[in-house]
């Protein structure tokens, strides 16, 4: 699946919005990691990588939501067509 630079963009603030409902704060930081979830404090947080690319920071931020379990049933179909498609292109680029 081939998606544009401004998809990823709309996508990236989808996701913060998501984040945000499951009550994750998302926080955009410069540094030398790729970014996940973590507990700060009994707070979630999901921390990402300032400098990496708008696509790097989906699927950062895919993978933290998944970790915070959320309900795949909740979202939009697009949402759930492009995270799937992350999903298949994961195990594509390992094999």
């Amino acid at each position: 699946m081939k998606i544009k630079e401004k998809e990823f963009e709309n996508l990236l603030s989808e996701l913060k919005e998501l984040a945000v409902a499951v009550g994750a704060k998302v926080r955009f930081e410069r540094g030398d990691f790729k970014g996940g979830y973590c507990l700060v404090k009994e707070s979630k947080v999901v921390v990402i990588n300032k400098l990496s690319t708008t696509q790097r920071k989906v699927t950062t931020l895919v993978s933290a939501l998944r970790e915070l379990g959320i309900d795949e049933e909740n979202l939009s179909p697009k949402l759930k067509e492009i995270i799937n498609g992350m999903d298949e292109n994961d195990e594509n680029s390992s094999n």
